[in-house]
Protein backbone atom coordinates (compact mmCIF):
# COMPACT_ATOMS: atom_id res chain seq x y z
CA UNK A 1 0.00 0.00 0.00
CA UNK A 2 1.22 3.58 -0.65
CA UNK A 3 0.21 7.29 0.68
CA UNK A 4 0.67 10.99 -0.36
CA UNK A 5 0.63 13.19 2.66
CA UNK A 6 0.10 16.23 1.14
CA UNK A 7 -0.56 19.88 2.92
CA UNK A 8 -3.82 21.75 2.24
CA UNK A 9 -2.31 25.34 0.68
CA UNK A 10 1.30 24.99 2.26
CA UNK A 11 2.47 28.47 2.07
CA UNK A 12 -0.80 30.11 3.13
CA UNK A 13 -1.33 27.82 5.97
CA UNK A 14 2.52 28.07 7.61
CA UNK A 15 1.96 31.83 7.22
CA UNK A 16 -1.17 30.72 10.09
CA UNK A 17 1.20 28.44 12.24
CA UNK A 18 2.75 31.26 14.72
CA UNK A 19 -0.48 33.57 13.87
CA UNK A 20 -3.43 32.30 15.36
CA UNK A 21 -5.24 35.58 15.09
CA UNK A 22 -5.40 34.91 11.35
CA UNK A 23 -6.34 31.52 11.45
CA UNK A 24 -9.54 31.72 11.07
CA UNK A 25 -9.37 34.88 8.39
CA UNK A 26 -8.69 34.35 4.35
CA UNK A 27 -4.76 34.49 3.50
CA UNK A 28 -3.04 34.57 -0.03
CA UNK A 29 0.52 34.47 -0.23
CA UNK A 30 2.35 36.08 -3.24
CA UNK A 31 5.44 35.10 -5.71
CA UNK A 32 8.82 36.85 -5.81
CA UNK A 33 8.97 40.52 -5.66
CA UNK A 34 4.91 39.90 -4.41
CA UNK A 35 4.44 39.77 -8.07
CA UNK A 36 1.87 36.78 -8.69
CA UNK A 37 -0.70 34.84 -5.74
CA UNK A 38 0.74 31.96 -5.66
CA UNK A 39 -1.04 30.66 -2.75
CA UNK A 40 -5.13 30.61 -1.34
CA UNK A 41 -6.28 29.29 1.74
CA UNK A 42 -9.67 27.23 1.54
CA UNK A 43 -11.38 30.27 3.27
CA UNK A 44 -10.23 32.58 0.68
CA UNK A 45 -10.85 30.25 -2.12
CA UNK A 46 -14.62 30.85 -1.37
CA UNK A 47 -14.35 34.29 -2.23
CA UNK A 48 -13.20 33.52 -5.61
CA UNK A 49 -9.55 34.94 -5.86
CA UNK A 50 -7.36 33.40 -9.29
CA UNK A 51 -4.31 31.75 -8.07
CA UNK A 52 -1.20 32.88 -10.01
CA UNK A 53 -3.38 35.93 -11.19
CA UNK A 54 -0.67 39.65 -10.74
CA UNK A 55 -1.53 40.97 -7.34
CA UNK A 56 -2.38 44.49 -9.09
CA UNK A 57 -5.03 43.29 -10.62
CA UNK A 58 -6.57 41.30 -7.79
CA UNK A 59 -5.40 43.91 -4.91
CA UNK A 60 -8.54 46.15 -5.08
CA UNK A 61 -10.57 42.36 -4.47
CA UNK A 62 -8.39 42.02 -1.55
CA UNK A 63 -8.97 44.76 0.33
CA UNK A 64 -12.04 44.82 -0.32
CA UNK A 65 -12.99 41.68 1.55
CA UNK A 66 -9.85 42.25 4.38
CA UNK A 67 -7.55 39.54 2.60
CA UNK A 68 -4.57 39.37 4.37
CA UNK A 69 -1.52 39.07 2.44
CA UNK A 70 1.86 37.73 2.74
CA UNK A 71 5.21 38.05 0.63
CA UNK A 72 6.59 34.50 0.31
CA UNK A 73 8.39 33.30 3.67
CA UNK A 74 10.81 30.88 1.90
CA UNK A 75 13.03 30.81 5.53
CA UNK A 76 9.53 29.69 7.34
CA UNK A 77 8.27 27.28 4.76
CA UNK A 78 11.79 25.29 4.87
CA UNK A 79 11.61 25.06 8.51
CA UNK A 80 8.16 23.95 9.29
CA UNK A 81 8.22 21.52 5.77
CA UNK A 82 11.20 19.83 7.45
CA UNK A 83 9.14 19.40 10.72
CA UNK A 84 5.82 18.15 9.11
CA UNK A 85 7.98 15.35 7.05
CA UNK A 86 9.81 14.29 10.37
CA UNK A 87 6.23 13.52 11.66
CA UNK A 88 5.02 11.81 8.55
CA UNK A 89 8.15 10.01 8.75
CA UNK A 90 7.24 8.06 11.69
CA UNK A 91 4.05 6.20 10.40
CA UNK A 92 5.99 4.07 7.69
CA UNK A 93 8.72 2.03 6.70
CA UNK A 94 9.88 3.52 3.65
CA UNK A 95 9.24 7.92 3.09
CA UNK A 96 9.74 9.98 -0.38
CA UNK A 97 9.80 13.60 -0.10
CA UNK A 98 8.11 14.34 -3.37
CA UNK A 99 7.90 18.29 -3.07
CA UNK A 100 8.32 20.71 -0.37
CA UNK A 101 4.69 19.99 0.88
CA UNK A 102 4.18 16.55 -0.44
CA UNK A 103 5.38 12.87 0.98
CA UNK A 104 4.83 9.81 -0.92
CA UNK A 105 4.75 6.67 1.82
CA UNK A 106 5.39 2.86 1.15
CA UNK A 107 3.79 0.11 3.66
CA UNK A 108 6.14 -2.58 2.43
CA UNK A 109 6.83 -4.58 5.45
CA UNK A 110 5.31 -2.25 8.17
CA UNK A 111 1.67 -3.02 9.65
CA UNK A 112 -0.55 -0.14 10.98
CA UNK A 113 -2.10 -1.02 14.18
CA UNK A 114 -5.52 0.60 13.64
CA UNK A 115 -8.00 -1.40 12.00
CA UNK A 116 -8.77 0.51 8.69
CA UNK A 117 -6.30 2.48 6.33
CA UNK A 118 -8.81 5.44 6.89
CA UNK A 119 -9.02 5.52 10.56
CA UNK A 120 -5.00 5.39 9.86
CA UNK A 121 -5.06 8.71 7.85
CA UNK A 122 -6.56 10.40 10.45
CA UNK A 123 -4.31 9.62 12.99
CA UNK A 124 -1.78 10.84 10.54
CA UNK A 125 -3.99 14.10 10.20
CA UNK A 126 -4.30 14.67 14.03
CA UNK A 127 -0.61 14.15 14.34
CA UNK A 128 0.62 16.75 12.31
CA UNK A 129 -1.94 18.97 13.26
CA UNK A 130 -1.19 18.69 16.85
CA UNK A 131 2.48 18.76 16.24
CA UNK A 132 2.89 21.09 13.20
CA UNK A 133 -0.19 23.25 13.23
CA UNK A 134 -0.37 22.13 9.82
CA UNK A 135 -3.43 21.01 7.96
CA UNK A 136 -2.91 17.69 5.38
CA UNK A 137 -5.00 15.32 3.48
CA UNK A 138 -4.34 11.41 3.34
CA UNK A 139 -5.34 9.24 0.06
CA UNK A 140 -4.70 5.48 0.18
CA UNK A 141 -3.79 3.75 -2.92
CA UNK A 142 -1.99 0.57 -4.30
CA UNK A 143 0.33 2.04 -6.41
CA UNK A 144 1.59 5.79 -6.36
CA UNK A 145 -0.99 7.35 -8.88
CA UNK A 146 -4.24 5.70 -7.51
CA UNK A 147 -2.76 7.09 -3.88
CA UNK A 148 -2.13 10.40 -5.72
CA UNK A 149 -5.68 10.46 -7.14
CA UNK A 150 -6.68 9.57 -3.48
CA UNK A 151 -5.18 12.29 -2.02
CA UNK A 152 -6.95 14.55 -5.22
CA UNK A 153 -10.23 13.59 -4.15
CA UNK A 154 -9.54 13.74 -0.23
CA UNK A 155 -8.97 17.68 -0.47
CA UNK A 156 -11.25 18.23 -3.57
CA UNK A 157 -14.23 15.98 -3.69
CA UNK A 158 -17.33 15.76 -1.79
CA UNK A 159 -18.01 13.45 0.96
CA UNK A 160 -14.15 13.10 1.84
CA UNK A 161 -13.23 14.62 5.05
CA UNK A 162 -9.41 14.39 4.46
CA UNK A 163 -8.78 11.02 3.58
CA UNK A 164 -9.66 8.59 1.11
CA UNK A 165 -8.72 5.11 0.49
CA UNK A 166 -8.66 3.17 -2.96
CA UNK A 167 -8.01 -0.36 -2.51
CA UNK A 168 -10.77 -1.90 -3.81
CA UNK A 169 -12.84 -2.02 -7.18
CA UNK A 170 -15.84 -0.20 -5.94
CA UNK A 171 -13.18 2.79 -4.26
CA UNK A 172 -11.35 2.94 -7.63
CA UNK A 173 -14.36 3.40 -9.91
CA UNK A 174 -15.91 5.79 -8.02
CA UNK A 175 -13.00 8.43 -7.78
CA UNK A 176 -11.70 7.96 -10.94
CA UNK A 177 -15.23 8.37 -12.53
CA UNK A 178 -15.75 12.02 -10.66
CA UNK A 179 -11.86 12.90 -11.79
CA UNK A 180 -10.85 14.99 -14.92
CA UNK A 181 -8.08 13.33 -16.56
CA UNK A 182 -6.19 16.63 -15.62
CA UNK A 183 -6.33 15.54 -12.42
CA UNK A 184 -4.27 12.77 -12.86
CA UNK A 185 -0.79 12.36 -11.89
CA UNK A 186 1.67 12.64 -14.63
CA UNK A 187 -1.27 13.81 -17.26
CA UNK A 188 -1.11 18.39 -18.07
CA UNK A 189 -2.84 20.60 -19.05
CA UNK A 190 -1.91 19.91 -23.03
CA UNK A 191 -2.27 16.37 -22.86
CA UNK A 192 -5.42 16.47 -21.23
CA UNK A 193 -6.79 18.52 -24.48
CA UNK A 194 -5.14 15.81 -26.67
CA UNK A 195 -7.08 13.28 -24.61
CA UNK A 196 -10.34 15.18 -24.91
CA UNK A 197 -9.74 15.16 -28.72
CA UNK A 198 -10.07 11.65 -28.21
CA UNK A 199 -13.18 11.91 -26.37
CA UNK A 200 -11.45 10.86 -23.12
CA UNK A 201 -12.71 13.18 -19.78
CA UNK A 202 -12.13 11.15 -16.99
CA UNK A 203 -9.73 9.36 -15.53
CA UNK A 204 -12.00 6.47 -15.38
CA UNK A 205 -12.09 6.58 -19.34
CA UNK A 206 -8.09 6.84 -19.48
CA UNK A 207 -7.63 3.73 -17.14
CA UNK A 208 -9.95 1.84 -19.41
CA UNK A 209 -7.61 2.27 -22.38
CA UNK A 210 -5.04 -0.27 -24.04
CA UNK A 211 -1.35 0.74 -22.02
CA UNK A 212 0.50 0.01 -25.17
CA UNK A 213 -2.03 1.90 -27.62
CA UNK A 214 -1.52 5.17 -25.68
CA UNK A 215 2.36 4.61 -25.71
CA UNK A 216 2.01 4.26 -29.07
CA UNK A 217 -0.09 7.59 -29.49
CA UNK A 218 1.54 9.17 -26.81
CA UNK A 219 4.87 8.11 -24.40
CA UNK A 220 6.06 5.73 -22.24
CA UNK A 221 5.09 7.64 -19.25
CA UNK A 222 1.13 7.61 -20.62
CA UNK A 223 1.11 3.78 -20.79
CA UNK A 224 2.87 3.51 -17.21
CA UNK A 225 0.27 5.91 -16.09
CA UNK A 226 -2.84 3.82 -17.65
CA UNK A 227 -1.60 0.62 -15.67
CA UNK A 228 -0.75 2.25 -12.17
CA UNK A 229 -4.61 3.36 -12.54
CA UNK A 230 -5.65 -0.27 -13.21
CA UNK A 231 -2.89 -1.55 -9.91
CA UNK A 232 -0.12 -2.50 -11.52
CA UNK A 233 2.99 -0.76 -9.65
CA UNK A 234 5.43 0.71 -12.54
CA UNK A 235 6.70 4.03 -11.09
CA UNK A 236 9.01 4.33 -8.54
CA UNK A 237 11.67 6.41 -6.97
CA UNK A 238 15.11 6.48 -6.68
CA UNK A 239 17.28 7.70 -3.48
CA UNK A 240 19.76 9.70 -6.02
CA UNK A 241 18.07 12.04 -8.19
CA UNK A 242 19.37 12.67 -11.64
CA UNK A 243 21.76 14.99 -12.15
CA UNK A 244 20.33 18.91 -13.45
CA UNK A 245 21.05 19.12 -17.00
CA UNK A 246 20.89 22.45 -16.96
CA UNK A 247 21.39 24.64 -13.99
CA UNK A 248 20.15 28.21 -13.73
CA UNK A 249 19.82 31.21 -11.20
CA UNK A 250 17.36 34.05 -12.03
CA UNK A 251 15.56 36.38 -10.25
CA UNK A 252 14.05 40.18 -11.10
CA UNK A 253 14.88 43.40 -9.21
CA UNK A 254 12.86 44.91 -6.32
CA UNK A 255 13.33 47.63 -8.21
CA UNK A 256 14.56 49.05 -11.55
CA UNK A 257 18.78 49.70 -11.57
CA UNK A 258 20.52 51.05 -14.59
CA UNK A 259 24.32 51.39 -12.65
CA UNK A 260 26.44 49.41 -14.17
CA UNK A 261 28.42 47.90 -10.96
CA UNK A 262 25.20 46.84 -9.62
CA UNK A 263 24.08 44.51 -13.13
CA UNK A 264 27.52 43.30 -12.96
CA UNK A 265 27.15 42.64 -9.11
CA UNK A 266 23.83 40.96 -9.47
CA UNK A 267 25.10 38.83 -12.51
CA UNK A 268 28.28 37.52 -10.38
CA UNK A 269 26.18 36.77 -7.24
CA UNK A 270 24.06 34.42 -9.84
CA UNK A 271 27.06 33.18 -10.85
CA UNK A 272 27.93 32.57 -7.04
CA UNK A 273 24.74 30.49 -6.97
CA UNK A 274 25.39 28.60 -10.12
CA UNK A 275 29.02 27.28 -9.58
CA UNK A 276 27.88 26.05 -6.16
CA UNK A 277 25.13 24.21 -7.45
CA UNK A 278 27.43 22.38 -10.00
CA UNK A 279 29.83 21.76 -7.35
CA UNK A 280 27.23 20.04 -5.44
CA UNK A 281 26.28 17.45 -8.06
CA UNK A 282 29.93 17.33 -9.08
CA UNK A 283 29.35 18.52 -12.99
CA UNK A 284 31.20 20.82 -15.00
CA UNK A 285 29.71 23.70 -17.76
CA UNK A 286 31.21 23.71 -20.84
CA UNK A 287 28.61 27.28 -21.67
CA UNK A 288 27.75 30.11 -19.53
CA UNK A 289 24.33 31.73 -20.46
CA UNK A 290 24.23 35.48 -19.79
CA UNK A 291 21.52 38.23 -20.57
CA UNK A 292 19.91 40.89 -18.29
CA UNK A 293 16.66 42.44 -19.55
CA UNK A 294 14.26 45.28 -19.00
CA UNK A 295 10.76 45.13 -18.59
CA UNK A 296 8.21 44.08 -21.25
CA UNK A 297 5.91 46.72 -19.93
CA UNK A 298 8.60 49.48 -20.62
CA UNK A 299 7.98 51.86 -24.11
CA UNK A 300 11.12 49.80 -24.76
CA UNK A 301 12.37 46.57 -24.68
CA UNK A 302 15.79 45.64 -24.18
CA UNK A 303 16.91 42.13 -23.88
CA UNK A 304 20.47 41.21 -24.30
CA UNK A 305 22.24 37.54 -23.85
CA UNK A 306 25.71 36.22 -24.58
CA UNK A 307 27.06 32.44 -24.31
CA UNK A 308 29.89 32.04 -23.57
CA UNK A 309 32.25 28.97 -24.24
CA UNK A 310 34.66 27.65 -22.02
CA UNK A 311 38.08 26.51 -23.34
CA UNK A 312 37.93 23.84 -20.48
CA UNK A 313 34.82 22.70 -18.72
CA UNK A 314 34.91 24.38 -15.59
CA UNK A 315 32.96 24.69 -11.93
CA UNK A 316 35.02 27.34 -10.10
CA UNK A 317 33.27 30.75 -9.02
CA UNK A 318 36.19 32.36 -10.20
CA UNK A 319 36.93 31.29 -13.64
CA UNK A 320 33.00 32.00 -14.39
CA UNK A 321 32.93 35.33 -12.87
CA UNK A 322 36.20 36.06 -15.06
CA UNK A 323 33.96 35.47 -18.21
CA UNK A 324 30.69 38.12 -16.64
CA UNK A 325 33.66 40.21 -16.79
CA UNK A 326 34.64 40.12 -20.59
CA UNK A 327 31.28 39.55 -21.85
CA UNK A 328 29.60 42.12 -19.68
CA UNK A 329 30.01 45.16 -21.71
CA UNK A 330 28.28 43.48 -24.69
CA UNK A 331 25.50 42.90 -22.72
CA UNK A 332 25.26 45.96 -19.86
CA UNK A 333 22.89 49.33 -21.85
CA UNK A 334 23.70 52.80 -20.77
CA UNK A 335 19.69 54.39 -19.80
CA UNK A 336 18.12 50.65 -19.78
CA UNK A 337 16.22 50.59 -16.36
CA UNK A 338 16.85 46.40 -15.65
CA UNK A 339 14.14 44.57 -14.70
CA UNK A 340 15.96 40.89 -14.57
CA UNK A 341 19.00 39.39 -15.37
CA UNK A 342 20.44 35.63 -15.04
CA UNK A 343 23.05 33.11 -15.83
CA UNK A 344 22.69 29.62 -16.93
CA UNK A 345 24.96 26.83 -16.74
CA UNK A 346 24.90 24.24 -20.38
CA UNK A 347 26.14 21.32 -22.01
CA UNK A 348 26.61 19.84 -18.39
CA UNK A 349 29.20 16.73 -18.10
CA UNK A 350 30.16 14.70 -15.73
CA UNK A 351 33.25 16.17 -13.18
CA UNK A 352 34.40 12.17 -12.46
CA UNK A 353 35.14 11.40 -16.03
CA UNK A 354 36.85 14.26 -17.54
CA UNK A 355 39.79 14.49 -19.47
CA UNK A 356 42.13 17.45 -19.95
CA UNK A 357 43.67 19.30 -22.67
CA UNK A 358 47.30 18.44 -23.43
CA UNK A 359 47.49 22.23 -24.87
CA UNK A 360 45.16 24.46 -22.72
CA UNK A 361 45.83 24.62 -18.76
CA UNK A 362 42.42 24.71 -16.79
CA UNK A 363 42.53 27.58 -14.18
CA UNK A 364 40.15 26.16 -11.89
CA UNK A 365 41.15 26.08 -8.21
CA UNK A 366 39.38 23.39 -6.68
CA UNK A 367 40.93 23.44 -2.92
CA UNK A 368 39.84 27.52 -2.81
CA UNK A 369 36.37 25.90 -3.76
CA UNK A 370 36.30 23.17 -1.54
CA UNK A 371 37.42 25.60 1.27
CA UNK A 372 34.65 28.30 -0.20
CA UNK A 373 31.82 25.60 -0.06
CA UNK A 374 32.70 24.22 3.61
CA UNK A 375 32.73 27.62 5.21
CA UNK A 376 29.69 28.92 3.80
CA UNK A 377 28.19 25.16 4.81
CA UNK A 378 29.53 25.41 8.66
CA UNK A 379 28.33 28.96 8.99
CA UNK A 380 25.38 29.90 6.80
CA UNK A 381 25.12 30.52 3.09
CA UNK A 382 26.82 33.75 1.51
CA UNK A 383 28.71 34.04 4.69
CA UNK A 384 31.83 33.79 2.39
CA UNK A 385 31.57 35.05 -1.49
CA UNK A 386 33.66 37.14 -4.07
CA UNK A 387 33.90 40.99 -3.39
CA UNK A 388 32.21 41.36 -6.33
CA UNK A 389 29.59 40.15 -5.70
CA UNK A 390 28.24 41.99 -2.39
CA UNK A 391 25.34 41.97 -2.16
CA UNK A 392 22.99 45.04 -3.12
CA UNK A 393 19.68 46.13 -1.39
CA UNK A 394 18.51 47.36 -4.74
CA UNK A 395 17.74 44.22 -6.41
CA UNK A 396 16.69 42.21 -3.42
CA UNK A 397 13.49 40.68 -3.70
CA UNK A 398 10.59 43.29 -2.99
CA UNK A 399 8.66 41.63 0.41
CA UNK A 400 6.54 44.12 1.69
CA UNK A 401 4.45 42.27 3.11
CA UNK A 402 7.08 39.82 4.60
CA UNK A 403 5.51 37.56 8.47
CA UNK A 404 8.70 37.05 10.72
CA UNK A 405 11.13 33.75 10.24
CA UNK A 406 9.56 32.64 13.74
CA UNK A 407 12.29 29.24 13.46
CA UNK A 408 15.05 30.73 11.81
CA UNK A 409 16.01 34.37 13.14
CA UNK A 410 16.57 35.14 16.84
CA UNK A 411 14.68 38.26 17.11
CA UNK A 412 11.56 37.13 15.46
CA UNK A 413 11.58 34.27 18.05
CA UNK A 414 7.71 34.23 19.53
CA UNK A 415 6.70 35.92 22.77
CA UNK A 416 4.33 35.19 25.25
CA UNK A 417 3.48 37.26 27.58
CA UNK A 418 1.98 36.03 31.06
CA UNK A 419 -0.19 38.00 33.27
Amino acid sequence: MYALVDAVSFYASAEKVFDPAIRSKPVVVLTNNDGCVCAVCPIAKRLNIPKFGPYFKVKHLLEQNNVIVRSSNYELYANLSDRMMNVIARFCDTQHVYSIDESFLHFNSYTPLISSWYDYGHTIRRTVWRETKLPVGVGFGVTPTLAKAANHAAKKLSGFNGVAVIDTEGSRQAILQRMSCQDVWGIGKRLAKKLKIMNIHTAWQLAQQNPSAMRRTFSVVVERTVRELNGETCLNWDDVRQDKREIFSTRSFGERICELTALKTALINHVTIVGSKLRAQKSLTNQLYIFAASSSHENIFYKKSFVYKFTNPTNDTCVMANAISEVFGQIYQPAVRFYKCGVGALELTSQQFQQDDLFNKCNDNPQLMNCLDAVNKRYGKGMLSLASSKLNDRWHMNRAFLSPQYTTRWRDIPKIHCE
